[in-house]
């Protein structure tokens, strides 16, 4: 049995759409994957096949984290599809083709490994299971992906699925697509393939499926779903992009809007906008967060940043409140006088961690309406950034870790200390049959009796 692509004729099962889109695809860095089933191991192989037998004197690298995982995942498999296709070298793990095209299976199980790999030049690096790897790992060898050829643009492919040391870089190329200086988001794609695509794997093992579906929620998020907010050892393993994302509508006049912001000067500094809805849910609708940035100047974005938005009070970190500097023995201005003065006037968060997480957790649970307390808009990237990946204190898991970026969530921490719990509301028959309609005149909204929240 066979299949072809072109001019190609490769023996094996015909390939599932995903698997196809994923052989077609020619972007820099393509991802593939996401949850557990896909058939990724499979796909990676055949992409590198089928490069080695189209182009010329290709070089092909590909990877696994460990030299047992290479050899079970790759080095036998292709041992046996590519009999009377390419010649095996044992000694240097590299398959040769015809076409003079080679390649050469890897691993890289400490930092150290990837000095093998120095001065090496690559026209395609696959990295397979690419969240087993590090940073590091990964940013060294994508050094070695270059050509001097003029057929062939330098490509890199990944397979992945969420968890493992490498989830965050990861993520933040292919899913969150928040990228640096020098990383272009044209060449960045991610195809997205569940076990629902492997139409040969929910065939010949259908248990596989129910094994999937049976597992805890947080997990079947992962495996099954490929949802990358789902970590090992997650904070908020509440947290869903699906349902705690929404799109930016226009907020009505008469919703009571706040600020909250977590101050910081080297780190970055968090500010939040956020407005009450009549039905109590909080929606969280604008950011600032940069850092090296003086006090005098962040209050001036903020103000330009509201613009004409009718703020109630803005919440703000309690260490904004301490002496910072000697003008004379009773000491200098602190940064929240200096809001004050430019007319960012500040009210002291409580700042109880345990208590304030627990806040956020009631706030992202599902109200009786079908729709989370607590909404994020989507143009709040950092907020969505960072809050899927904080992890428990290993010591105290009724805390956030010390080694997490929780700028954003200190600064919601605060806004939602602010507001009563949702815990403890007790609807009105009025708050419970509200419906918003970003359609409504303004005057209906005002004379359902919630324009002073």
């Amino acid at each position: 049995m066979g299949w072809n692509m072109g001019d190609i004729v490769l023996p094996g099962l015909r390939p599932n759409p995903k698997q196809m889109e994923f052989f077609t695809a020619e972007e820099r860095y393509v991802a593939y994957g996401g949850a557990r089933g896909g058939g990724k191991s499979f796909a990676m192989r055949r992409k590198f096949v089928l490069l080695a037998m189209k182009y010329r004197n290709l070089k092909l690298l590909l990877l696994r984290r460990t030299f047992a995982e290479l050899e079970g995942n790759h080095i036998i498999p292709l041992q046996s599809e590519l009999q009377g296709i390419a010649k095996y070298n044992s000694e240097k793990r590299m398959f040769i083709f015809t076409t003079g095209s080679m390649i050469k299976l890897g691993y890289c199980d400490s930092d150290k490994d990837v000095y093998q790999y120095m001065g090496q030049e690559y026209d395609v690096i696959g990295f397979e299971e690419a969240t087993n790897f590090t940073e590091y790992q990964m940013e060294f060898i994508k050094t070695c992906n270059r050509t001097v050829r003029t057929d062939f643009k330098p490509r890199i492919y990944y397979t992945c699925n969420p968890g493992g040391v490498g989830h965050e870089y990861i993520k933040r190329l292919f899913i969150d697509r928040n990228y640096k200086n020098g990383e272009e988001p044209s060449e960045y794609r991610f195809i997205k393939a569940t076990v629902y695509d492997n139409y040969v794997l929910m065939q010949r093992n259908p248990e596989y499926i129910r094994t999937l579906e049976s597992l805890p929620e947080h997990l079947r998020r992962a495996f099954l779903n490929g949802d990358w907010d789902v970590v090992e050892g997650q904070f908020f393993s509440e947290f869903s992009r699906e349902i705690h994302v929404v799109d930016p509508f226009p907020i009505p006049l008469a919703w009571k809007r706040f600020r909250s912001m977590d101050w910081g000067y080297n780190d970055p500094c968090a500010v939040y906008w956020h407005a009450v809805a009549p039905d109590r849910h909080i929606y969280t609708y604008r950011e600032i967060y940069q850092n090296q940035t003086l006090a005098q100047d962040m209050a001036r974005l903020i103000i330009q940043e509201t613009g004409k938005d009718i703020i109630s009070y803005t919440v703000a970190s309690p260490d904004m409140w301490q002496k910072r500097g000697t003008k004379d023995v009773m000491g200098g201005e602190c940064i929240a006088e200096t809001f004050g003065k430019m007319k960012v006037p500040l009210i002291k968060a409580d700042n109880d961690r345990k208590i304030g997480w627990q806040r956020m957790r009631e706030n992202m649970a599902i109200a009786p309406d079908g729709k989370p307390y607590w909404q994020i808009f989507s143009n709040c990237h950092n907020l969505i950034r960072t809050l899927p990946v904080l992890f428990y204190d290993q010591h105290d898991h009724e805390d956030v870790s010390g080694n997490c970026e929780e700028h954003a969530e200190e600064s919601c921490r605060y806004a939602l200390m602010s507001r009563p719990s949702p815990a403890r509301e007790k609807p009105t028959a009025e708050r419970a049959a509200y419906q918003y309609n970003p359609l409504s005149p303004p005057q209906k909204r005002k004379e359902s009796g919630f324009f002073n929240l």
